[in-house]
């Protein structure tokens, strides 16, 4: 068996080693290591103060190697701040260094401005050298003559890095460049100017100075495509005349509606003036026995009228025959 003086020394050796491993695990020994190796000079207890701050170290520690091996002036507390307000520390390290290659004046707080507002500021710095082509869908315009001309454009645009924070992004420029293409169409007289010379759209479009406002700067606008649409013009007047044709068939069935109405009107007047006159027929006889009683009138009297009412029926009578047989003939 072992002697205690020996197992004491062995737990002191154990305990030894766990707490120099979780001394490691804090301390991020490797990592200064590898600072000072690299000429950058920063101090363990620093490290072990981002630990506390819940800061990664090599989140930090590493781009600060990458930009002094860079040659670029930024402090470990720069960065770390820039960590704790939750930008990309490592892409604003690597815009910074593409930016100082390529001879772009970009400072770090302006850098770190353009990531945190959400922007991807390395591919602002790669766009600044490296222009962008966006294509945009076929815009359709309709020319004077009422035919529909479609275009098709690349807009080449380089980031303007003094305006990525609060100027538009691409969808305003394209939607921009849309309204000068229709609006250009538009004021062609016919489509086959637009077909004969295509880059009065590009030039026009571009005097306009749609990159105002926005994180870009227009270089150049390109017509790719150009075809032609449907005759608008003839569609729309078709579609006129038939409004047109339905609009007058409803005043004509108004018209007729109101003659049918009129005419049931007349026959409800003749009816009514017909009512009347049997009414008043009805009244004759009493009107003539009264007459007799009252002696207004004599039995001659009443004769002759008979006479000359039986007369009045015959001529009727005779009149409806000579009528008859004129049809017949």
């Amino acid at each position: 068996m072992l002697e205690s003086g020996t197992i004491f020394i062995l737990a002191v050796v154990v305990v030894a080693l766990i707490l120099f491993g979780i001394l490691l695990s804090f301390v991020p020994v490797m990592l200064w290591i590898s600072a000072l190796a690299a000429g950058v000079r920063i101090s363990i207890f620093t490290l072990i103060g981002m630990r506390l701050r819940r800061v990664i170290p090599g989140r930090v520690v590493n781009p600060l190697i990458k930009a002094h091996k860079a040659g670029l002036k930024v402090t470990i507390n720069q960065l770390e701040s820039h960590y704790l307000a939750g930008g990309n520390v490592d892409r604003v390290v690597n815009a910074l260094i593409a930016a100082h290659r390529a001879n772009i004046e970009l400072s770090f707080e302006r850098c770190a401005a353009i990531d945190l507002a959400g922007r991807d500021v390395l591919e602002a710095v790669q766009m600044s050298v490296n222009p962008k082509v966006i294509e945009t869908p076929f815009i359709a315009g309709v020319a004077m003559n009422g035919i529909e001309v479609k275009a098709k454009a690349r807009i080449t645009v380089r980031a303007n890095i003094d305006r990525l924070v609060g100027g538009a992004g691409e969808e305003t420029v394209v939607a921009r460049v849309g309204e000068g293409v229709v609006s250009t169409i538009g004021s062609s007289d016919s489509h086959s100017k637009v077909l004969e010379n295509p880059d009065l759209i590009s030039q026009t479009v571009l005097a306009k100075g749609l990159d105002a406002g926005t994180a870009f700067e227009i270089l150049s606008i390109d017509i790719a495509d150009v075809d032609i649409g449907k005759n608008i013009g003839a569609e729309l007047q078709t579609e006129q005349a038939e409004a047109d044709k339905k609009i007058a068939q409803a005043k004509a069935e108004e018209r007729r509606a109101m003659a049918v109405a009129q005419e049931q009107e007349m026959k409800a007047r003749v009816q009514e003036m017909r009512a009347k006159v049997v009414e008043a027929e009805a009244m004759v006889p009493l009107a003539m026995a009264e007459a007799l009683k009252s002696g207004n009138i004599g039995v001659m009297d009443y004769m002759n009228f008979k006479n000359i009412s039986a007369d009045t029926d015959m001529r009727g009578s005779i009149g409806k025959m000579t009528g008859e047989k004129k049809d017949g003939q």
